[in-house]
């Protein structure tokens, strides 16, 4: 845990980048997932516009192995209708693993990109009177 030294500089999240073996389907899928455009691409890395006006990018690196695992970072995506987003994410090549719910939380989706990086989604519960 971090002590009360303020003079020790501190970083700021830029990127959040994901490994692919396949930088056109990341983009084509995310891009249209988040409608972001892509803001930087060469042959290794793809940049999307940032998340929100003052977040970060989403970036995809290529990489030579396949995903192996399940990932150890993964985004949490506010949608309005959690339902019908999980049947556009698999009309697009993804794909749905599970959903969940756990306390007061609302109920989430897990779902994966076509590459198999898993995301989760979810509808904001409506407010209390």
């Amino acid at each position: 845990m971090p002590d009360d030294d303020t003079s020790i500089p501190t970083g700021s999240v830029t990127t959040i980048m994901m490994d692919t073996i396949d930088l056109d389907a990341a983009c084509a899928f995310w891009t249209r997932l988040l409608g972001l455009d892509v803001v930087h691409r060469d042959q290794t890395y793809a940049y999307l516009a940032p998340i929100a006006p003052d977040g970060p990018h989403l970036g995809f690196q290529l990489v030579p192995e396949e995903k192996a695992t399940k990932n150890r970072l993964h985004l949490d995506i506010s949608v309005p209708d959690r339902e019908a987003f999980a049947e556009q994410v698999i009309e697009m090549g993804g794909s749905f693993i599970a959903e969940r719910q756990e306390g007061d939380y609302p109920v989430w989706s897990v779902m994966a990109d076509p590459l198999g990086n898993e995301f989760c989604i979810y509808a904001p519960k409506a407010p209390q009177a």
